[in-house]
This record gives structure tokens, C-alpha cells and sequence, in this order.
């Protein structure tokens, strides 16, 4: 090295007037701290090399930590992405749970209803072997027979004290009635053989006239007097009916609301072209409509729709003793047929 800065000392031109004169002893010291400091900056450099290693080590520590650490992020994400799809599991699987519970608990009541049902199912059946057993036998055919007509005349003895509470008669003469009476020769499929329905001007029930045509036509000279008779009339005539149909246990296709001469009978399906409050109900659900049996205060043709409906309960009572009804407008004779055909002897003949 020495020899390099002699020559780099030659090389360089000098400068008579810039020279400066070193002693020997101040140049060996300045060549020995020139020395000593280009040793140190080797050492310098070859630490400053070292420390880049070190730092470029250190620099791709950190960048794989970085990278370790961004996927530990991604890892955490998806773990709280499935532990909220955990705990959405778990509510549903509660919810199903309880919901199982509580099917269950119906199904247990259920299948111990179905328990209950079945043992008296078995009990009814076997009730019904012994009846049909009983009933097979001749005794107790027999027995049977007997009980209905007991029943049969149970009823007619019921009816007869209707016919004593309402008697009905036919008028004879101008000042002549009589009194209805059975007739034992008749057939039960109707009236007898050349019999003709009895003008209902001629019947009278409790004394009193039903005049069915001022129900059709009311004018300013209709008697008043003939109107709340008719409407007493019909009154007397739904309570009969309601009682017979009660006796022979006969559930009447147009229930009736007795309220003597001011009386109601029920259509459960009534027709909107009737009436007015039918019709502006007619997408309601309407249970019932009442309609009069008299006309004090009423429209005429709610009132003959009543009369019509009065004389269905009785052909539907006939038609259940085999008999047909008279006509629409024999309200007082086809009651007047059913009280006869029903005290009749035929009526306990004539059994199923």
C-alpha cells in the first residue's frame, strides 16, 4: 500500500508555489493514522456489508410475517364467518327442537285421545254385536216391534190432545159446524178414495178462520178484523206444527218462532229477490231471515212467503207419515190430514 500512495504521490503534478515540506517524522505518523483509518474503513465496510445481510435477512423475516399475518387474518374471517353460521345452526336447531317438543306433545295427546276413542269404539261395538245379536233373535224382533208400537201410540195420544187443544172443525151451514172426527177406512198415502181437499173457508181452527188470500193481496178495504184473526189463525197453526214435528221427532226444514199471532218462521237460505234487506246482505253471511206470519205492520209478500214456508214444515210432515200435501194454499187442510192420518190405526200398522 505504501508503494501505491508513493506512486499516486508522483503522479500528482505539483505546484511550486502550493508545495508544503513535511518532516519525515510528522509524514510517518500521518502515513500511520492514514493506515489505521483505511483499516477501519475496511472494517466499516465490511461491517455496513454485514449489516445488509443482517437487514436483508431481517427485511424477509418481516415480509413472511406480514404474509404469515395476513393469512392469519383471512383464518380469522373465516372462523367468525362460520361460528356466526354456528350460532344460526344453533338457534335453528332450538327452534326445531322446541318445535319437535311441542309436536310431540300434541301427537301424545293425540294418540291418547285416539287411546280413549278406540276403547270406547270397541266397547260400542261390542254393544252393537249383543244388540244385533238381541235384535235378530225373534224375541227380540219381537221386542222391537213392541216398542214402536208403543212409541206409535205414545205419539198418537200426544196428537190427540193437540186435536183437543186446537180442534178443527168443518163448516156445515151457515150457523152449523162440526167437529172433525178420524176416519178409520182412509189410506195413509193421502186422502180416501174420491175424497176432495176441504175448502179452507169452510175449516176453522179454535173457532177461527184463515183467510189465505189477503196474505197474496192486501187492500185498504181488507177487514182488519179478518187480517188478525188469519194472523191468530197461523199462530195456532206454528204451535200445532212445532208440537208435532217435537213428537215425532222431526227436525223442521224452517224452524219456527212462536210468539202467538205474531209469530215468525226462519228460512235459512232465504232468496234475495224476496226482500230487500236479503238482497243488500247478499255477500254478507246472513245466519237467518225471519219472516211474518201476519200482516199488521209487514209487507205483504214477506208475509205470503211465510204462509209458503209454514205449509213446507207441513208437507215435510206429511211426506214423513207417507202422505203428500193438499196444495200450497191448504195450509188448514193439510194440518187437519196429518193430525188424522196420525191418530189413524194405520199409522201404528204401517211400521218399518
Amino acid at each position: 500500500m505504501e508503494s501505491n500512495q508513493i506512486l499516486s504521490l508522483r503522479t500528482i503534478p505539483t505546484d511550486p508555489e502550493h508545495v508544503k515540506v513535511i518532516q519525515w517524522e510528522d509524514f510517518q505518523h500521518d502515513l500511520a493514522r492514514l493506515v489505521s483509518l483505511s483499516s477501519t474503513l475496511d472494517e466499516s465496510k465490511e461491517k455496513k456489508r454485514n449489516l445488509h445481510h443482517k437487514l436483508e435477512s431481517l427485511i424477509q423475516v418481516n415480509v413472511e410475517s406480514l404474509g404469515q399475518l395476513n393469512e392469519l387474518e383471512e383464518m380469522r374471517q373465516k372462523l367468525e364467518s362460520k361460528k356466526v353460521v354456528m350460532e344460526n345452526m344453533s338457534i335453528r336447531y332450538r327452534l326445531a327442537k322446541e318445535d319437535a317438543n311441542k309436536q310431540e306433545e300434541q301427537l301424545s295427546g293425540a294418540v291418547q285421545s285416539l287411546l280413549v276413542a278406540g276403547g270406547a269404539l270397541s266397547v260400542c261395538s261390542r254393544n252393537l254385536q249383543e244388540s244385533s245379536r238381541f235384535l235378530y233373535d225373534e224375541n227380540g224382533y219381537v221386542h222391537m216391534r213392541k216398542l214402536q208400537k208403543m212409541l206409535r201410540r205414545r205419539q198418537q195420544h200426544m196428537v190427540s190432545q193437540i186435536s183437543m187443544l186446537y180442534p178443527m172443525k168443518i163448516l156445515v151451514g151457515p150457523a152449523q159446524e162440526q167437529e172433525l172426527e178420524a176416519y178409520p177406512s182412509s189410506n195413509l198415502a193421502g186422502t180416501s178414495a174420491g175424497l176432495k181437499p176441504v175448502n179452507q173457508g169452510s175449516l176453522t181452527i179454535h173457532g177461527l178462520h184463515l183467510n189465505v188470500l189477503i196474505f197474496r193481496k192486501l187492500s185498504f178495504f181488507t177487514d182488519k178484523k179478518e187480517t188478525r184473526e188469519s194472523a191468530t189463525a197461523l199462530g195456532y197453526v206454528a204451535h200445532a206444527v212445532s208440537l208435532v214435528a217435537s213428537y215425532l221427532q222431526v227436525p223442521l226444514r224452517y224452524p219456527l218462532r212462536l210468539c202467538a199471532s205474531h209469530s215468525y218462521i226462519i228460512d235459512n237460505a232465504p232468496s234475495t229477490e224476496l226482500t230487500s234487506e236479503a238482497s243488500s246482505n247478499a255477500n254478507t253471511n246472513v245466519k237467518h231471515v225471519e219472516f211474518p206470519l201476519f200482516l199488521e205492520g209487514q209487507d205483504t209478500t214477506r208475509a205470503a212467503y211465510a204462509v209458503f214456508l209454514l205449509n213446507k214444515d207441513l208437507e215435510q210432515l206429511l211426506n214423513f207419515t207417507d202422505a203428500k200435501s193438499l196444495g200450497p194454499r191448504h195450509v188448514l187442510a193439510n194440518l187437519r190430514e196429518l193430525l188424522r192420518i196420525i191418530q189413524s190405526s194405520a199409522f201404528i200398522d204401517n211400521l218399518i
